[in-house]
């Protein structure tokens, strides 16, 4: 298996995953959501629309005409501070907080088209808006949501995936492990000693419902240290920040734009990232959420695509190999 310099993933030779009914059929938008807003890295403006779609078609981007899947193979493995997802040339990065709504709102298939205004016409970024999944989760909740059909009526079951073994990821003092469990259970770590505000923070829940998430997750905001801002601009990154896009913490005086939503906000946020992140292992329109015990500390998008891309290539080797015998 071919690896990216730097990580560990522990190998199988079982199944990884079990695809099982929810007992749910797949579901669409029910109307057309369009939002239009500025990028946090790129600092462009671009619009969105996302629009129904078939059932078996799953999620994905259409930008300049070209076709790019919400999928772990067309993640980028090193994209610094978000998910991008790249094809033939072309990008849309940040893709992260709309896909965590997508997920999690039950919206499995649909067509999502994307224009910028910025100088680059083969990248483009998703709008950050308050710098959460909050904008995305209402509109959604407006447009609603409807089954999925095909041009002959015809509708599909989604299906879960289910891990049958532990399987874990590591980068230096950096994991994400995942245990067989009947239910979607997340918990998460992050240690940032250097802002004591921050600090050590642990949140963990079993995520039961799109009512929970949408309460407890989606408006929690992206972060970022202060004494470090001025470093992340000077590497092209951020543009687009501001104290309405992010909470900022200063190693020294603590929270310079509170109040917070939460007081684990910074770590809810790292959930409400794994969600999107995780859902690149969804296809043909079923869940990508997966059904399991996932722990993960320290970790960030490029750790968070390396697993799903990991668990993706085992699944995919395991089924070859059955085939062949």
């Amino acid at each position: 298996m071919s690896m990216a310099a730097g990580f560990k993933f522990l190998k199988t030779r079982s199944s990884v995953l079990s695809w099982k009914p929810t007992g749910k059929l797949q579901q669409t938008v029910a109307d057309c959501v369009e939002r239009t807003g500025q990028g946090l890295h790129s600092g462009d403006i671009s619009t969105v629309r996302i629009l129904p779609a078939a059932p078996r078609v799953g999620r994905y981007f259409i930008f300049q005409s070209n076709v790019i899947r919400a999928s772990s193979e067309n993640a980028l493995k090193e994209t610094p501070l978000c998910t991008t997802l790249s094809k033939d040339g072309y990008s849309v990065r940040t893709v992260e907080h709309l896909l965590s709504a997508l997920e999690a709102s039950g919206v499995d298939n649909c067509r999502i088209e994307i224009e910028g205004s910025g100088e680059c016409d083969r990248s483009v970024e998703v709008p950050i808006f308050d710098g959460s999944a909050r904008e995305w989760v209402e509109a959604i909740e407006q447009a609603g949501l409807k089954v999925a059909v095909d041009r002959d009526g015809n509708s599909c079951e989604k299906l879960a995936p289910y891990l049958n073994e532990p399987v874990h990821v590591t980068k230096n003092d950096s994991f994400l492990a995942a245990f067989p469990c009947s239910k979607v259970n997340i918990t998460y770590g992050i240690d940032f000693p250097q802002a004591p505000a921050i600090g050590r923070q642990w949140f963990s829940s079993t995520l039961l419902d799109e009512s929970f998430y949408s309460k407890q997750i989606a408006s929690s905001r992206t972060f970022c240290i202060y004494e470090e801002v001025e470093h992340m601009r000077n590497l092209g990154l951020i543009k687009g920040g501001s104290a309405e896009t992010a909470i900022i913490c200063s190693m020294s005086r603590g929270w310079l734009n509170p109040p917070l939503r939460y007081d684990d906000e910074a770590c809810r946020h790292k959930v409400l990232d794994l969600i999107g992140d995780i859902s690149l292992l969804a296809q043909e329109g079923n869940q990508g959420l997966l059904v399991a015990h996932i722990v993960a500390y320290k970790a960030g998008h490029s750790l968070h695509t390396e697993f799903v891309r990991c668990i993706s290539e085992v699944s995919t080797a395991f089924a070859s190999e059955e085939l062949t015998t």
